[in-house]
Protein backbone atom coordinates (compact mmCIF):
# COMPACT_ATOMS: atom_id res chain seq x y z
CA UNK A 1 0.00 0.00 0.00
CA UNK A 2 1.69 3.40 -0.81
CA UNK A 3 1.32 6.77 1.05
CA UNK A 4 -0.84 8.04 -1.27
CA UNK A 5 -3.57 5.44 -0.59
CA UNK A 6 -2.78 5.53 3.16
CA UNK A 7 -3.61 9.20 3.53
CA UNK A 8 -6.75 8.22 1.40
CA UNK A 9 -7.67 5.79 4.00
CA UNK A 10 -6.95 7.65 7.33
CA UNK A 11 -9.09 10.86 5.73
CA UNK A 12 -12.08 8.44 5.10
CA UNK A 13 -12.21 7.27 8.30
CA UNK A 14 -11.80 10.68 9.71
CA UNK A 15 -14.81 11.57 7.78
CA UNK A 16 -16.87 8.15 8.85
CA UNK A 17 -15.90 8.96 12.12
CA UNK A 18 -17.01 12.78 12.59
CA UNK A 19 -20.61 12.54 10.71
CA UNK A 20 -21.27 9.56 13.84
CA UNK A 21 -24.41 11.41 16.26
CA UNK A 22 -22.92 14.00 19.03
CA UNK A 23 -25.05 11.03 20.77
CA UNK A 24 -23.26 7.66 20.18
CA UNK A 25 -19.93 9.25 22.03
CA UNK A 26 -18.44 12.10 23.93
CA UNK A 27 -15.41 14.35 22.16
CA UNK A 28 -13.15 12.90 24.49
CA UNK A 29 -14.06 9.29 23.06
CA UNK A 30 -13.95 10.59 19.58
CA UNK A 31 -10.48 12.20 19.80
CA UNK A 32 -8.85 8.97 21.28
CA UNK A 33 -10.56 6.81 18.45
CA UNK A 34 -8.75 9.09 15.84
CA UNK A 35 -5.26 8.90 17.73
CA UNK A 36 -5.65 5.42 17.51
CA UNK A 37 -6.39 5.46 13.79
CA UNK A 38 -3.50 7.83 13.49
CA UNK A 39 -1.29 5.12 14.91
CA UNK A 40 -2.14 2.64 12.98
CA UNK A 41 -1.69 4.73 10.01
CA UNK A 42 2.19 5.61 10.23
CA UNK A 43 2.46 1.85 11.46
CA UNK A 44 1.44 1.10 8.25
CA UNK A 45 3.64 3.42 6.56
CA UNK A 46 6.77 2.14 8.37
CA UNK A 47 6.34 -1.28 6.62
CA UNK A 48 6.09 -0.03 3.63
CA UNK A 49 8.95 1.62 3.76
CA UNK A 50 10.86 -1.16 5.23
CA UNK A 51 9.70 -3.31 1.83
CA UNK A 52 12.85 -3.99 -0.47
CA UNK A 53 12.66 -2.22 -3.49
CA UNK A 54 12.80 -4.02 -6.62
CA UNK A 55 16.87 -5.40 -7.43
CA UNK A 56 17.46 -5.67 -3.95
CA UNK A 57 16.57 -9.54 -3.62
CA UNK A 58 19.70 -10.36 -5.39
CA UNK A 59 18.44 -9.78 -9.22
CA UNK A 60 19.33 -6.90 -11.51
CA UNK A 61 16.43 -5.97 -13.65
CA UNK A 62 17.26 -8.15 -16.51
CA UNK A 63 17.82 -11.11 -13.83
CA UNK A 64 13.95 -10.77 -13.18
CA UNK A 65 13.19 -10.36 -16.40
CA UNK A 66 14.44 -13.94 -17.43
CA UNK A 67 12.89 -15.22 -14.84
CA UNK A 68 9.38 -14.10 -15.44
CA UNK A 69 10.57 -15.63 -19.11
CA UNK A 70 11.44 -19.26 -17.45
CA UNK A 71 8.21 -18.88 -15.60
CA UNK A 72 6.10 -18.89 -18.31
CA UNK A 73 7.69 -21.31 -20.51
CA UNK A 74 7.55 -23.45 -17.50
CA UNK A 75 3.93 -23.19 -17.49
CA UNK A 76 3.80 -23.58 -21.13
CA UNK A 77 5.70 -26.83 -20.86
CA UNK A 78 3.24 -28.04 -18.42
CA UNK A 79 -0.10 -27.12 -20.29
CA UNK A 80 1.47 -28.86 -23.26
CA UNK A 81 2.37 -31.49 -21.29
CA UNK A 82 -1.67 -32.09 -20.27
CA UNK A 83 -2.91 -31.47 -23.87
CA UNK A 84 -0.97 -34.25 -24.88
CA UNK A 85 -2.29 -37.07 -22.54
CA UNK A 86 1.78 -37.66 -21.16
CA UNK A 87 -0.27 -36.74 -17.14
CA UNK A 88 -0.82 -39.21 -15.21
CA UNK A 89 0.98 -42.08 -17.81
CA UNK A 90 3.40 -44.67 -16.78
CA UNK A 91 5.82 -46.55 -18.76
CA UNK A 92 7.75 -49.30 -17.54
CA UNK A 93 9.21 -52.69 -18.69
CA UNK A 94 10.69 -55.65 -18.79
CA UNK A 95 13.06 -58.10 -20.98
CA UNK A 96 14.27 -61.63 -19.79
CA UNK A 97 16.66 -63.84 -22.47
CA UNK A 98 17.24 -67.36 -21.00
CA UNK A 99 18.95 -70.26 -21.38
CA UNK A 100 17.68 -73.59 -20.76
CA UNK A 101 18.89 -77.23 -20.83
CA UNK A 102 16.04 -80.19 -20.86
CA UNK A 103 17.61 -83.70 -20.13
CA UNK A 104 14.98 -85.70 -21.66
CA UNK A 105 14.11 -83.49 -24.86
CA UNK A 106 18.18 -83.59 -25.12
CA UNK A 107 18.03 -79.81 -25.65
CA UNK A 108 19.86 -77.19 -24.63
CA UNK A 109 18.74 -73.98 -26.21
CA UNK A 110 18.79 -70.21 -25.67
CA UNK A 111 14.54 -69.52 -25.52
CA UNK A 112 13.42 -66.09 -26.33
CA UNK A 113 10.30 -64.80 -27.55
CA UNK A 114 9.89 -68.35 -29.93
CA UNK A 115 6.00 -68.85 -30.41
CA UNK A 116 6.37 -72.90 -30.67
CA UNK A 117 2.65 -72.46 -31.87
CA UNK A 118 1.71 -71.29 -28.80
CA UNK A 119 2.76 -74.26 -26.48
CA UNK A 120 3.03 -73.97 -22.94
CA UNK A 121 5.22 -76.16 -20.94
CA UNK A 122 6.77 -76.26 -18.17
CA UNK A 123 9.96 -75.36 -19.58
CA UNK A 124 8.28 -73.10 -22.52
CA UNK A 125 6.59 -70.95 -20.55
CA UNK A 126 6.51 -67.13 -19.38
CA UNK A 127 10.40 -66.78 -19.36
CA UNK A 128 12.46 -65.68 -22.38
CA UNK A 129 10.21 -62.39 -22.63
CA UNK A 130 10.16 -58.99 -23.75
CA UNK A 131 7.17 -56.65 -22.09
CA UNK A 132 6.08 -53.17 -22.28
CA UNK A 133 3.60 -51.78 -20.60
CA UNK A 134 1.58 -48.17 -20.41
CA UNK A 135 -0.16 -47.16 -17.63
CA UNK A 136 -2.18 -43.86 -17.25
CA UNK A 137 -4.76 -42.91 -14.84
CA UNK A 138 -7.00 -40.05 -15.60
CA UNK A 139 -8.02 -36.38 -12.85
CA UNK A 140 -11.13 -38.39 -12.49
CA UNK A 141 -9.58 -41.65 -11.25
CA UNK A 142 -9.74 -44.02 -13.81
CA UNK A 143 -6.98 -45.73 -14.38
CA UNK A 144 -6.36 -47.91 -18.06
CA UNK A 145 -3.61 -50.35 -18.40
CA UNK A 146 -1.84 -51.89 -21.83
CA UNK A 147 0.73 -54.77 -21.60
CA UNK A 148 2.52 -55.81 -24.77
CA UNK A 149 4.27 -59.22 -24.58
CA UNK A 150 4.98 -60.70 -28.13
CA UNK A 151 5.46 -64.26 -28.48
CA UNK A 152 5.41 -65.07 -24.58
CA UNK A 153 1.89 -63.28 -22.82
CA UNK A 154 -1.67 -64.32 -22.08
CA UNK A 155 -2.71 -63.55 -25.88
CA UNK A 156 -0.20 -65.77 -27.48
CA UNK A 157 -1.51 -68.55 -25.79
CA UNK A 158 -5.25 -67.88 -25.49
CA UNK A 159 -5.91 -65.39 -28.20
CA UNK A 160 -4.46 -66.86 -31.25
CA UNK A 161 -0.78 -65.50 -31.30
CA UNK A 162 -1.80 -61.92 -29.99
CA UNK A 163 0.96 -59.69 -28.53
CA UNK A 164 -1.54 -58.34 -25.91
CA UNK A 165 -0.90 -59.67 -22.61
CA UNK A 166 -3.47 -57.12 -20.65
CA UNK A 167 -5.73 -55.02 -21.94
CA UNK A 168 -8.13 -53.27 -19.07
CA UNK A 169 -9.83 -49.94 -17.64
CA UNK A 170 -10.76 -49.35 -14.30
CA UNK A 171 -13.65 -46.94 -13.68
CA UNK A 172 -14.05 -45.97 -10.10
CA UNK A 173 -17.89 -46.02 -9.59
CA UNK A 174 -19.25 -44.62 -5.80
CA UNK A 175 -15.75 -43.77 -4.85
CA UNK A 176 -11.84 -44.72 -5.52
CA UNK A 177 -12.17 -48.00 -3.58
CA UNK A 178 -15.15 -49.55 -5.48
CA UNK A 179 -14.53 -49.99 -9.25
CA UNK A 180 -15.65 -51.93 -12.65
CA UNK A 181 -12.63 -53.57 -13.94
CA UNK A 182 -13.20 -54.59 -17.76
CA UNK A 183 -11.11 -56.28 -20.45
CA UNK A 184 -8.82 -58.79 -20.80
CA UNK A 185 -7.06 -59.70 -17.64
CA UNK A 186 -4.39 -62.40 -16.65
CA UNK A 187 -4.83 -64.92 -14.02
CA UNK A 188 -4.72 -63.98 -10.40
CA UNK A 189 -4.01 -67.44 -8.93
CA UNK A 190 -1.75 -68.59 -6.20
CA UNK A 191 1.52 -66.91 -5.14
CA UNK A 192 3.28 -66.52 -7.99
CA UNK A 193 2.78 -63.82 -10.65
CA UNK A 194 3.00 -64.21 -14.70
CA UNK A 195 5.85 -61.67 -15.44
CA UNK A 196 9.93 -62.43 -14.95
CA UNK A 197 10.45 -59.57 -13.04
CA UNK A 198 8.27 -60.25 -9.74
CA UNK A 199 8.93 -63.53 -9.38
CA UNK A 200 12.41 -65.31 -7.21
CA UNK A 201 12.94 -68.47 -9.89
CA UNK A 202 12.83 -68.98 -13.78
CA UNK A 203 10.31 -70.99 -14.12
CA UNK A 204 6.89 -71.36 -12.51
CA UNK A 205 5.25 -74.25 -9.85
CA UNK A 206 3.79 -76.74 -10.67
CA UNK A 207 0.05 -75.33 -9.61
CA UNK A 208 0.93 -71.79 -12.08
CA UNK A 209 1.17 -74.16 -14.94
CA UNK A 210 -1.35 -76.95 -14.76
CA UNK A 211 -3.65 -76.13 -12.32
CA UNK A 212 -4.67 -72.24 -13.01
CA UNK A 213 -6.41 -70.44 -16.21
CA UNK A 214 -4.02 -68.54 -18.62
CA UNK A 215 -6.17 -64.75 -18.72
CA UNK A 216 -10.02 -63.68 -18.40
CA UNK A 217 -12.06 -61.49 -20.87
CA UNK A 218 -14.95 -59.89 -19.06
CA UNK A 219 -16.04 -57.54 -16.26
CA UNK A 220 -15.24 -57.49 -12.43
CA UNK A 221 -16.54 -55.65 -9.70
CA UNK A 222 -13.41 -54.53 -7.80
CA UNK A 223 -13.67 -53.42 -4.48
CA UNK A 224 -10.88 -52.08 -1.14
CA UNK A 225 -11.87 -52.02 2.21
CA UNK A 226 -8.94 -51.42 4.75
CA UNK A 227 -6.85 -54.35 4.60
CA UNK A 228 -9.49 -56.40 2.26
CA UNK A 229 -8.92 -56.87 -1.30
CA UNK A 230 -12.03 -58.28 -3.54
CA UNK A 231 -12.02 -58.86 -6.47
CA UNK A 232 -15.67 -60.70 -8.67
CA UNK A 233 -16.65 -60.89 -11.72
CA UNK A 234 -18.25 -62.61 -15.26
CA UNK A 235 -15.85 -63.43 -17.61
CA UNK A 236 -15.13 -65.70 -20.76
CA UNK A 237 -12.09 -68.40 -19.55
CA UNK A 238 -9.06 -68.11 -21.74
CA UNK A 239 -11.21 -66.68 -24.71
CA UNK A 240 -11.62 -63.13 -26.27
CA UNK A 241 -14.96 -64.55 -27.36
CA UNK A 242 -16.69 -67.35 -26.85
CA UNK A 243 -17.43 -69.79 -30.02
CA UNK A 244 -21.45 -69.68 -31.21
CA UNK A 245 -23.72 -71.83 -28.41
CA UNK A 246 -21.22 -71.00 -25.19
CA UNK A 247 -23.30 -68.25 -23.79
CA UNK A 248 -22.61 -69.04 -20.12
CA UNK A 249 -19.31 -66.86 -19.19
CA UNK A 250 -17.70 -68.33 -15.79
CA UNK A 251 -17.79 -66.76 -12.18
CA UNK A 252 -14.35 -65.94 -11.05
CA UNK A 253 -13.68 -64.34 -7.56
CA UNK A 254 -10.09 -63.47 -5.87
CA UNK A 255 -10.21 -61.83 -2.02
CA UNK A 256 -6.92 -60.61 -0.24
CA UNK A 257 -6.26 -59.66 2.96
CA UNK A 258 -3.02 -57.85 3.91
CA UNK A 259 -1.98 -58.13 7.37
CA UNK A 260 0.71 -55.72 7.23
CA UNK A 261 3.32 -55.15 4.43
CA UNK A 262 5.05 -58.53 5.22
CA UNK A 263 2.32 -60.85 5.62
CA UNK A 264 -1.40 -61.93 4.12
CA UNK A 265 -3.22 -64.33 2.35
CA UNK A 266 -5.06 -64.77 -0.31
CA UNK A 267 -7.92 -67.34 -1.98
CA UNK A 268 -9.37 -67.48 -5.70
CA UNK A 269 -12.07 -69.67 -7.58
CA UNK A 270 -13.45 -70.04 -11.01
CA UNK A 271 -16.96 -72.16 -11.57
CA UNK A 272 -18.35 -72.79 -14.91
CA UNK A 273 -18.41 -74.00 -18.02
CA UNK A 274 -15.18 -74.43 -19.86
CA UNK A 275 -13.83 -76.29 -23.17
CA UNK A 276 -13.14 -79.64 -22.50
CA UNK A 277 -10.69 -81.30 -24.65
CA UNK A 278 -11.49 -84.44 -24.17
CA UNK A 279 -14.89 -84.25 -25.96
CA UNK A 280 -12.24 -83.27 -29.24
CA UNK A 281 -11.27 -86.47 -29.34
CA UNK A 282 -12.49 -90.01 -31.10
CA UNK A 283 -12.56 -93.00 -29.24
CA UNK A 284 -12.66 -96.89 -30.97
CA UNK A 285 -16.12 -98.89 -30.94
CA UNK A 286 -15.99 -101.85 -29.61
CA UNK A 287 -18.84 -102.81 -31.71
CA UNK A 288 -17.30 -101.77 -34.88
CA UNK A 289 -13.47 -101.16 -34.33
CA UNK A 290 -14.29 -97.79 -35.77
CA UNK A 291 -12.90 -94.64 -34.48
CA UNK A 292 -16.27 -92.34 -33.67
CA UNK A 293 -16.84 -88.86 -31.25
CA UNK A 294 -18.57 -89.09 -28.00
CA UNK A 295 -21.96 -89.16 -28.27
CA UNK A 296 -24.02 -86.44 -27.17
CA UNK A 297 -21.19 -84.65 -25.46
CA UNK A 298 -20.86 -80.73 -26.03
CA UNK A 299 -17.28 -78.66 -26.04
CA UNK A 300 -17.69 -76.92 -22.80
CA UNK A 301 -18.36 -78.67 -19.33
CA UNK A 302 -18.49 -77.57 -15.88
CA UNK A 303 -15.63 -77.01 -14.27
CA UNK A 304 -14.68 -76.29 -10.00
CA UNK A 305 -11.31 -74.58 -9.42
CA UNK A 306 -10.23 -73.25 -5.80
CA UNK A 307 -7.08 -72.38 -4.08
CA UNK A 308 -5.69 -70.42 -0.99
CA UNK A 309 -2.47 -69.15 -0.74
CA UNK A 310 -0.08 -67.12 1.82
CA UNK A 311 2.55 -65.00 2.45
CA UNK A 312 5.16 -64.34 5.13
CA UNK A 313 8.19 -61.69 4.89
CA UNK A 314 10.45 -61.16 7.69
CA UNK A 315 14.23 -60.02 8.27
CA UNK A 316 16.21 -62.30 5.19
CA UNK A 317 13.17 -64.90 5.07
CA UNK A 318 10.35 -65.21 2.38
CA UNK A 319 7.96 -67.42 2.54
CA UNK A 320 5.26 -68.26 -0.14
CA UNK A 321 2.55 -71.10 0.02
CA UNK A 322 -0.24 -72.40 -2.08
CA UNK A 323 -3.37 -75.61 -1.85
CA UNK A 324 -5.32 -75.82 -4.73
CA UNK A 325 -8.25 -78.10 -5.89
CA UNK A 326 -9.61 -78.72 -9.61
CA UNK A 327 -12.50 -80.98 -11.07
CA UNK A 328 -13.63 -80.96 -15.20
CA UNK A 329 -16.98 -83.28 -15.61
CA UNK A 330 -16.28 -85.25 -18.30
CA UNK A 331 -11.95 -84.17 -19.12
CA UNK A 332 -10.62 -87.39 -18.07
CA UNK A 333 -8.00 -88.66 -19.79
CA UNK A 334 -8.90 -92.30 -19.45
CA UNK A 335 -12.20 -92.83 -21.92
CA UNK A 336 -11.00 -95.37 -23.84
CA UNK A 337 -14.40 -97.40 -23.43
CA UNK A 338 -16.30 -94.62 -24.77
CA UNK A 339 -17.14 -93.58 -21.68
CA UNK A 340 -15.68 -89.66 -20.44
CA UNK A 341 -15.29 -89.42 -16.53
CA UNK A 342 -14.34 -86.75 -14.57
CA UNK A 343 -11.40 -85.57 -13.87
CA UNK A 344 -10.01 -84.35 -10.40
CA UNK A 345 -6.92 -83.19 -8.98
CA UNK A 346 -5.33 -81.47 -6.27
CA UNK A 347 -1.83 -79.77 -5.60
CA UNK A 348 0.61 -78.26 -2.89
CA UNK A 349 3.56 -75.92 -3.82
CA UNK A 350 5.59 -74.09 -1.18
CA UNK A 351 8.74 -71.44 -1.67
CA UNK A 352 11.74 -70.44 1.10
CA UNK A 353 13.98 -67.71 -0.07
CA UNK A 354 16.61 -66.76 2.16
CA UNK A 355 19.37 -63.28 1.48
CA UNK A 356 22.64 -64.75 1.92
CA UNK A 357 23.30 -61.09 1.44
CA UNK A 358 21.79 -57.92 0.88
CA UNK A 359 22.08 -59.07 -3.10
CA UNK A 360 22.39 -62.49 -2.83
CA UNK A 361 19.29 -64.62 -2.50
CA UNK A 362 18.84 -68.40 -2.41
CA UNK A 363 15.74 -70.02 -3.16
CA UNK A 364 14.18 -73.80 -2.39
CA UNK A 365 10.86 -74.30 -3.68
CA UNK A 366 8.94 -77.63 -3.46
CA UNK A 367 5.57 -78.66 -5.80
CA UNK A 368 3.38 -81.79 -5.58
CA UNK A 369 0.53 -82.69 -7.83
CA UNK A 370 -2.09 -85.83 -6.98
CA UNK A 371 -3.56 -86.64 -10.57
CA UNK A 372 -4.21 -90.50 -10.16
CA UNK A 373 -7.82 -90.61 -11.03
CA UNK A 374 -9.72 -91.73 -14.37
CA UNK A 375 -6.17 -91.91 -15.86
CA UNK A 376 -4.98 -88.09 -14.74
CA UNK A 377 -6.10 -85.18 -16.39
CA UNK A 378 -5.46 -81.16 -15.25
CA UNK A 379 -6.98 -78.09 -16.55
CA UNK A 380 -6.89 -78.09 -20.17
CA UNK A 381 -5.27 -81.14 -19.80
CA UNK A 382 -6.97 -83.85 -21.29
CA UNK A 383 -4.37 -86.23 -23.43
CA UNK A 384 -1.30 -87.92 -21.68
CA UNK A 385 1.53 -85.62 -22.02
CA UNK A 386 5.07 -87.44 -22.33
CA UNK A 387 6.89 -83.88 -22.11
CA UNK A 388 5.25 -82.16 -19.32
CA UNK A 389 4.78 -85.71 -17.49
CA UNK A 390 1.09 -86.15 -17.27
CA UNK A 391 -1.48 -89.20 -17.57
CA UNK A 392 -0.15 -92.82 -17.69
CA UNK A 393 3.29 -93.92 -17.79
CA UNK A 394 4.36 -96.18 -20.19
CA UNK A 395 6.13 -99.89 -20.27
CA UNK A 396 7.93 -102.23 -23.10
CA UNK A 397 6.19 -104.79 -24.09
CA UNK A 398 7.72 -108.24 -24.91
CA UNK A 399 9.16 -106.77 -28.49
CA UNK A 400 10.70 -103.85 -26.59
CA UNK A 401 8.34 -101.25 -27.37
CA UNK A 402 6.18 -98.88 -25.17
CA UNK A 403 2.84 -99.83 -26.04
CA UNK A 404 1.61 -100.91 -22.14
CA UNK A 405 0.71 -98.63 -19.44
CA UNK A 406 2.62 -99.10 -16.25
CA UNK A 407 -0.58 -99.55 -13.70
CA UNK A 408 -3.19 -99.89 -16.35
CA UNK A 409 -4.83 -97.08 -18.29
CA UNK A 410 -6.64 -95.81 -15.76
CA UNK A 411 -4.57 -94.69 -13.32
CA UNK A 412 -2.97 -91.23 -13.62
CA UNK A 413 0.55 -90.44 -12.47
CA UNK A 414 1.24 -88.16 -9.33
CA UNK A 415 3.51 -85.10 -10.03
CA UNK A 416 6.37 -83.37 -7.94
CA UNK A 417 9.14 -80.91 -9.01
CA UNK A 418 11.97 -79.85 -6.09
CA UNK A 419 13.93 -76.32 -7.81
CA UNK A 420 16.83 -75.27 -5.85
CA UNK A 421 18.29 -71.42 -7.39
CA UNK A 422 19.42 -68.21 -6.23
CA UNK A 423 18.99 -64.89 -7.80
CA UNK A 424 21.59 -62.20 -7.46
CA UNK A 425 20.26 -58.13 -7.90
CA UNK A 426 23.61 -56.75 -9.72
CA UNK A 427 22.28 -53.33 -9.96
CA UNK A 428 18.74 -51.33 -9.26
CA UNK A 429 17.09 -52.93 -12.63
CA UNK A 430 18.75 -56.00 -12.95
CA UNK A 431 18.42 -59.28 -11.94
CA UNK A 432 20.95 -62.31 -12.67
CA UNK A 433 18.92 -66.18 -12.04
CA UNK A 434 20.54 -69.41 -11.92
CA UNK A 435 18.27 -72.92 -11.07
CA UNK A 436 18.10 -76.21 -10.98
CA UNK A 437 14.69 -77.98 -11.30
CA UNK A 438 14.18 -82.12 -10.70
CA UNK A 439 10.93 -83.14 -12.16
CA UNK A 440 9.39 -86.33 -11.40
CA UNK A 441 6.44 -88.58 -11.32
CA UNK A 442 4.84 -92.06 -9.69
CA UNK A 443 5.36 -93.72 -13.70
CA UNK A 444 7.43 -93.49 -16.12
CA UNK A 445 5.83 -90.42 -18.22
CA UNK A 446 9.04 -88.43 -19.38
CA UNK A 447 9.87 -89.35 -23.04
CA UNK A 448 13.55 -89.35 -23.17
CA UNK A 449 14.20 -88.16 -27.11
CA UNK A 450 17.97 -89.33 -27.17
CA UNK A 451 17.13 -93.17 -26.52
CA UNK A 452 13.35 -93.17 -27.43
CA UNK A 453 12.86 -94.74 -23.37
CA UNK A 454 9.99 -93.24 -20.69
CA UNK A 455 11.80 -92.72 -17.24
CA UNK A 456 9.87 -91.08 -14.06
CA UNK A 457 12.02 -88.29 -13.53
CA UNK A 458 13.23 -85.03 -15.55
CA UNK A 459 16.22 -82.48 -15.09
CA UNK A 460 16.19 -78.79 -16.02
CA UNK A 461 18.87 -75.91 -15.70
CA UNK A 462 17.89 -72.16 -16.27
CA UNK A 463 20.05 -69.29 -16.44
CA UNK A 464 18.38 -65.79 -17.11
CA UNK A 465 19.09 -61.82 -16.58
CA UNK A 466 15.99 -60.13 -16.18
CA UNK A 467 16.12 -56.19 -17.12
CA UNK A 468 13.72 -54.04 -16.10
CA UNK A 469 12.40 -50.32 -15.52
Amino acid sequence: MTRPALTVVAAAAAILVTALPAAAQSNEALLQELKALRERVEQLEKQVQAQPKPGEWGMTPEQARELNRIAVKTESLQDNFTDQGFKGLKISGQIDPTYIVNRRQNDRTFVFLNNDGARYTYDNSYFGMAVIDFEKETEGGTKWKLTLAPERGTGAIANGGSIVHEASVSVPLSDLQTRLWLGQIPDWTGYEITLPAGNKLITHNLLFDFMAPTSYTGAVLDITRGKWWSRVGLANFNSARQTPGNNSPVLIYRVDYSKGEFSGFGFSGLHGEIPNFAADELFVNPDTGLEEPFPSVGKNTMANLFEVDAYFIRGDWSLFGQVSFGQQKGAAIFNSDGQLRDASWWGLSGTAAYKLTPRLEGVLRADYIGNKKNGGGLLGYSLDDDRNGIGRGRVPDAAGEYTQFAKGEGVGSNRWALTLGMNYLYDENTIVKFELRQDGASQPVFYDTKSSRYYKSNTLLGASVVVSF
